[in-house]
Formats: structure tokens, C-alpha cells, sequence
């Protein structure tokens, strides 16, 4: 493969996980996986949670695509896991690091950096499993709109909300 369809491939691969991390977090993990995700919306001062089993799973996923990658010969596959690594790790320092504060205590006071952490915090704004915001965990969606989204959901039933998200 060329450096040029590698980089594509990779950058490809990194979008293409953030669409199926929202999808994943939205429809399995606040759907019929809600028993591995449950803790990691209840307070607790475990270094582990039950929600880390997905990272298990995808990595072993991950591990395979680049050993059937490897061993087959297709660079395609290679890159591909290469570029889902790569989003795994964007994903462990934004959401692990910097939104739940695992590794360091940073809260950034402007910028996107900020978007983020107040677009995850409106995601953890509901309580339970029923309906919520910002499922994605790299692009953030304006929290005012979210914020607005929260107030309906809490309006119409379909969601408990915190009273201190501000919905």
C-alpha cells in the first residue's frame, strides 16, 4: 500500500470507529448491554469498572484483525486495526483522562476540550438507561442543544434527568 492509502485508510478507520462507538454506546450499551455499562453511570471509587469489559472485548477483537491482517498478508485488515487502536487510545486519554479524570485532574476552561467534558457530563445527566445525549465520545454537539434535548426528554417522559444538568 502506499503512505497515501495507508493514511487514508487509518483516518478513515478513526471516523469510521466514532460512528460505531456512538452507535455501540447508544443501541448495546444503553440497550441489552446495560449491565456491563451500568457502573460507569454510578458513583464509585473502584479503579475498575464493569464498563472496561468492552474495552476488553473490542481490543480482543482488534488483536485478531491484525493477526489474521498479518499472517494473511492483508494490509488493508493491518491498517485498519491500526486505525481502531489508534481511535482507542484518542478514547482513553479524552474519555477516560480527561472526562472521568482516571489519569489526571485537568478541567479545561475553554475551547473544545471544554465541549467535551460538558457534553459527556449532559450525557451522564439521566438517570438510567432511557434516553440521554451525546453518545459519541470525540465530536461534541454544542451543550446548549443538548442541554435543550435533555429538557424535552425530561418533558415528555422519556428520560429521569438530574435535576443539577441544568435541563
Amino acid at each position: 500500500m502506499s503512505i497515501g492509502a495507508i493514511l487514508l485508510t487509518v483516518f478513515l478507520s478513526i471516523l469510521g470507529m466514532e460512528l460505531f462507538a456512538w452507535w455501540a454506546h447508544k443501541y448495546i450499551m444503553h440497550g441489552w448491554g446495560w449491565g456491563w455499562h451500568r457502573d460507569h453511570h454510578e458513583p464509585h471509587e473502584k479503579v475498575f469498572e464493569k464498563n472496561d469489559l468492552y474495552a476488553v472485548t473490542f481490543g480482543t477483537i482488534v488483536f485478531g484483525m491484525f493477526a489474521i491482517g498479518y499472517a494473511m498478508g492483508w494490509d488493508v485488515l493491518w491498517w485498519v486495526a491500526f486505525g481502531i487502536t489508534c481511535y482507542g487510545l484518542i478514547y482513553t486519554l479524552v474519555h477516560d483522562g480527561l472526562v472521568h479524570q482516571r489519569y489526571w485532574r485537568w478541567v479545561p476552561k475553554r475551547g473544545y476540550a471544554k465541549r467535551l467534558v460538558q457534553a459527556h457530563r449532559l450525557h451522564h445527566a439521566t438517570i438510567g438507561k432511557e434516553g440521554g445525549v451525546s453518545f459519541g465520545f470525540v465530536f461534541a454537539r454544542d451543550p446548549a442543544k443538548l442541554k435543550a434535548e435533555l429538557r424535552r426528554q425530561r418533558e415528555t417522559g422519556e428520560a429521569v434527568v438530574r435535576e443539577s444538568a441544568g435541563a
